[in-house]
């Protein structure tokens, strides 16, 4: 609903009251006295900040630090954490819970603040004793058998943004929360926003936990992979970044317990910075993201240049190109490799189970499955759902997320991920090969596949919607001279996937093209796979189809 601006300035110094931070109020004092004497954009901007609020769903939230419901600030998450506790409190779930944050501005205040709320409302409340990982907060649920898991973090969102993800344990195993448990704590957070915070009981007198957890996820996590076979003097030369986040000190911990050498590391991104200097998007799938680890990679001498994204769920990887320099593997090669990796082990011990991997993700991990007598599963985008097939021994999506072993953590893990590529680096090395000459065996033993995407990033949310309706609308026949053989709308509802907002192409020759809208960001994003006789033939189809499907999507 519009207000107008006696609204607006009532809204806006009702929410100033309320809001205990400093800085966040005093940026809305300015803008409201601007406002006040009715300068049109100063009014306008201040409405923008008040109509709506931020909406809770299966990402929980994520948006721009800074005043007014619809940013991220600590009333927001006052009121998100009130309602999530009141949520557990109203269904009979486990009255306990335990919080992470990450090295982001303001992640820690978001972090107390929810601890405080939560244990004003009578639960039992453990916060993680520093900024940590995501994967060790998701660890953490499990391992202390509570009722709902919190991380603060916008994990490898800019620098200005920060967010609200919540697990839950019990029955959902310590998995991100689905449809319809987030309408359901969306609806008691609205409760709680028709109220003011300032009512809310806080209490201070939650647990802090001792480093005897986090070493619980580090022994578990260098469990996930057998004793190296070569002595760490002759293991392969590993450059590793945190991209200025949170994942160096627990990753270089489950290494060396591992056994593996400790790598060299980017000494300008390795400490956690929540301006993220270096980089315009603390991203590892962004260009330019991974140049200085690049960089480091060259002078060393390298054999492996691994980043971790800020909260360390993520994993990128860099591999010698045969050129003195390097090229960074996409998160299917990577899938692909973990994926086979696992398969083979699963084989080797007799054991059943599925990998799994996200509808955008390569076809290429339902061929493995196949070879290998497993099953295969695809899912919707997110670890929400990936993390929840039954008999899971492997799962991933293109975007950099791996989870390598359910029984530690249930979501994406860069840092087991991690160990994992230095296991089967180490393990190649041991026989002469490297990660390349594994790729190769991979396209010789299940096909050469390629993946692309194409994204276009936009300032209005709404273009992204006009997007989708244009291409359901007008259907394309044919991208780059392909037939399209079958377009398939998730809108609609397909078996076995709830009704999403994703539409497929199958073209001839086995290529696949899938348009969805970010999950994450003001994108929309088009992911192309192809499956050819040669890796440069499926790569050049990839670029056929790109150039093909940017106009349909600019």
């Amino acid at each position: 609903m519009k207000l107008d601006l006696a609204g607006v300035l009532a809204a806006a110094r009702a929410w100033a009251e309320q809001d205990p931070d400093q800085e966040t109020r005093a940026e809305l004092a300015a803008a409201v006295d601007t406002a006040a004497t009715g300068d049109g954009p100063a009014v306008q901007a201040l409405a923008a900040r008040f109509d709506g609020r931020l909406q809770f769903g299966t990402a929980g939230l994520r948006a721009e630090l800074g005043y007014g419901p619809l940013r991220m600030n600590r009333v927001v998450v006052t009121q998100a954490a009130a309602g999530l506790a009141r949520f557990l409190i109203d269904t009979g779930r486990r009255r306990s819970v335990v919080i992470g944050y990450d090295g982001r501005v303001n992640s820690d205040v978001f972090a107390r603040d929810s601890a405080e709320v939560m244990r004003g409302l009578g639960l039992d409340v453990t916060l993680l004793p520093s900024a940590l990982p995501t994967p060790v907060l998701a660890f953490a649920v499990r391992h202390l058998d509570v009722g709902a898991g919190v991380m603060v973090t916008a994990s490898h969102n800019p620098p200005r943004d920060n967010g609200y993800k919540v697990y839950l344990g019990e029955a959902d195993d310590g998995s991100q929360i689905v449809p319809p448990v987030d309408g359901a704590i969306a609806a008691a957070i609205d409760d709680v926003a028709a109220g003011d915070v300032r009512d809310l009981v806080r209490a201070t007198d939650y647990a802090v936990a001792g480093d005897a957890l986090v070493q619980a996820y580090v022994d578990a996590t260098a469990a996930t992979v057998p004793a190296p076979r070569l002595p760490v003097d002759n293991q392969p030369k590993v450059v590793y970044t945190a991209m200025h986040g949170v994942g160096w000190e627990t990753a270089r911990a489950v290494f060396e317990t591992a056994g593996f050498a400790v790598p060299s590391t980017v000494p300008e991104q390795i400490e956690p910075d929540g301006a993220f200097p270096t980089v315009s998007f603390p991203n590892p799938e962004e260009p330019g993201a991974m140049d200085l680890s690049i960089a480091r990679g060259v002078a060393v001498g390298a054999d492996l240049v691994i980043a971790n994204d800020p909260d360390a769920d993520r994993l990128a990887l860099a591999i010698p190109d045969g050129s003195g320099f390097f090229r960074r593997l996409s998160g299917n090669e990577v899938g692909w490799l973990l994926g086979w990796r696992a398969a083979v082990q699963a084989s080797a011990a007799g054991r059943s189970g599925t990998l799994a991997a996200s509808i955008v993700s390569s076809p290429a991990l339902a061929r493995v499955a196949a070879r290998h007598g497993l099953e295969f599963r695809d899912t919707l985008t997110g670890f929400k759902w990936v993390s929840r097939v039954p008999e899971l021994l492997f799962g991933y999506e293109e975007a950099l997320g791996y989870l390598v072993d359910p029984d530690v953590v249930r979501d994406k893990d860069g840092i087991s991920a991690a160990l994992s590529l230095l296991s089967l680096a180490s393990d190649l090395a041991a026989s002469g090969s490297t990660i390349a000459d594994h790729l190769e065996a991979f396209a010789a033993e299940f096909g050469a596949f390629a993946s692309g995407q194409v994204a276009t990033r936009v300032d209005d949310l709404s273009r992204i919607g006009s997007i989708m309706a244009s291409l359901r609308s007008s259907p394309p026949t044919s991208l780059g001279g392909v037939d399209v053989l079958t377009t398939t709308d998730y809108l609609d509802g397909v078996e076995g996937f709830p009704p999403s907002d994703i539409l497929r192409y199958d073209l001839a020759g086995d290529a696949r093209v899938i348009v969805r809208p970010s999950g994450t960001e003001p994108k929309v994003k088009v992911y192309i796979d192809t499956v050819a006789s040669t890796p440069a033939e499926a790569q050049s189809l990839v670029d056929t189809l790109a150039a093909a499907v940017r106009p349909l999507v600019s």
